[in-house]
């Protein structure tokens, strides 16, 4: 696609707007993704794509085998930030830990399940939302920024902008399994012709 990046080297924050040269900062001070590199941690969703809203969050999503060990190691560095909060529960029988907390003024939560983060659903979310991104410009991420300011979270938003039917986080992993030359012609033929 063309938003291929390489997501995981924080670098591209550095070229990006001020809000995310001020998150590449506080992710540095905090050192969370060298303390969690075992875990291939992932910054997804709005800041990366540039559409974030005042309610946005951080979200940092991990592979993780081991829960005991990953939230002692959260715990251990991150357990006296403001709002910390853990939750643990089964979902489709795969274990998933969700942690909350702030620093730096943002919210941040991390988000573990035994499952690489490149195959996660938020990192496939966010890849074939940065290739729409591109493809459609800057007046469809007004648009998007536009309805997240209204209160839509982003996949709906995209589904929204889109006309996608369904279950908006389902259509937009369709539309990544996509070949290119498709999803560029849905998505045009989508959101240009509304």
């Amino acid at each position: 696609m063309s938003g291929i990046r390489d997501w995981r080297n924080l670098a591209y924050l550095l070229h990006g707007s001020t809000v995310q040269k001020e998150v590449y900062a506080l992710l540095q001070q905090l050192d969370i993704m060298n303390i969690l590199a075992e875990y291939e941690p992932m910054l997804v969703g709005t800041v990366p794509l540039g559409i974030q809203v005042e309610s946005s969050d951080l979200d940092i999503i991990c592979e993780v085998y081991d829960q005991e060990e990953f939230t002692a190691t959260v715990r251990r560095y991150f357990g006296k930030m403001d709002d910390f909060c853990l939750v643990t529960r089964l979902v489709d029988g795969m274990p998933r830990c969700k942690i909350n907390f702030r620093a730096g003024g943002w919210p941040i939560e991390l988000f573990a399940q035994p499952q690489g983060t490149g195959r996660q659903n938020g990192c496939l979310h966010m890849i074939v939302e940065a290739h729409i991104l591109d493809l459609l410009g800057n007046e469809f991420r007004e648009h998007i920024i536009e309805l997240k300011s209204g209160g839509m979270k982003t996949e709906p938003a995209f589904a929204y902008a889109l006309s996608l039917n369904g279950d908006p986080y389902e259509a937009l992993l369709a539309l990544g399994e996509l070949e290119l030359g498709e999803l560029d012609s849905i998505c045009k033929r989508s959101y240009l012709n509304m």
